[in-house]
């Protein structure tokens, strides 16, 4: 069965590898130096470099890693023309989820969830391509996920994001458990709790659409309050 290690690196993003017994796929491998000692420390095989999308702070390590294993690179292309990537017998799924990005992808194995910029812990990502409907088909297909499925994000925003939650919704009483969850070593939220405390992933909640109608903003359609949460960010 296939594993997961998270990979801190920079202020706030973080890498994995997906690994076998024997192999290893590394998502995001900005860690260079952890990645490789890991390996070393392991025996694992570093055998595919792959990305959450082509933003330079989740590609930088790309070049490094190539250089010094034998790994081989799998591009956005590649990527959604597979469909899944196998590793020692285990496919790790890959799910096309533009909105951040047109080239954001997920990596989903073993109900995990890699979600790169799509979905954070307690957000989703900003909506640089500009289209609305995109990014909220993308969201619905993470939703779509068993609630037990674990997300592992690209960046550690937790804090903050939680904050944003409380003012928005102060009186939901999931968020001060989610917030003593809190671990940055090994950070992960079931897709389940993620419902419970981020909004973006209720827009069909009526409290949700209460509170966007009580600022003004729309609210009668799932896109309409989709587009009106998106503008709070």
């Amino acid at each position: 069965m296939l594993q997961i290690k998270p990979f801190p690196y920079a202020s706030d993003n973080i890498g994995y590898l997906i690994y076998g017994r024997k192999k290893a796929m590394a998502v995001d491998g900005g860690a260079v130096s952890g990645i490789l000692a890991h390996l070393e420390n392991t025996g694992l095989v570093l055998a595919f470099v792959a990305n959450t999308h082509s933003h330079p702070d989740h590609t930088v390590g790309n070049a490094d890693l190539l250089e010094k294993t034998d790994a081989r690179f799998l591009g956005f292309e590649v990527l959604t023309a597979e469909g899944a990537i196998e590793i020692e017998g285990n496919a790790v799924e890959i799910m096309h989820t533009p909105g951040h990005t047109p080239d954001s992808v997920c990596f989903y194995f073993n109900d995990i969830l890699i979600s790169g910029d799509t979905l954070f812990n307690g957000k989703v990502g900003r909506c640089f391509t500009g289209d609305h409907a995109g990014f909220l088909r993308s969201i619905r297909q993470i939703l779509r996920l068993p609630e037990e499925t674990k997300v592992y994000a690209g960046h550690d925003y937790v804090m903050e994001y939680l904050d944003f939650s409380k003012q928005l919704e102060p009186d939901n009483p999931y968020i001060e458990a989610y917030r003593r969850k809190y671990d940055p070593d090994n950070l992960f939220y079931t897709l389940g709790e993620e419902i419970r405390v981020n909004p973006y992933l209720r827009i069909n909640d009526e409290k949700i659409a209460a509170i966007l109608k009580d600022k003004g903003l729309p609210s009668e359609t799932e896109f309409e309050r989709w587009q009106s949460l998106l503008s709070l960010m």
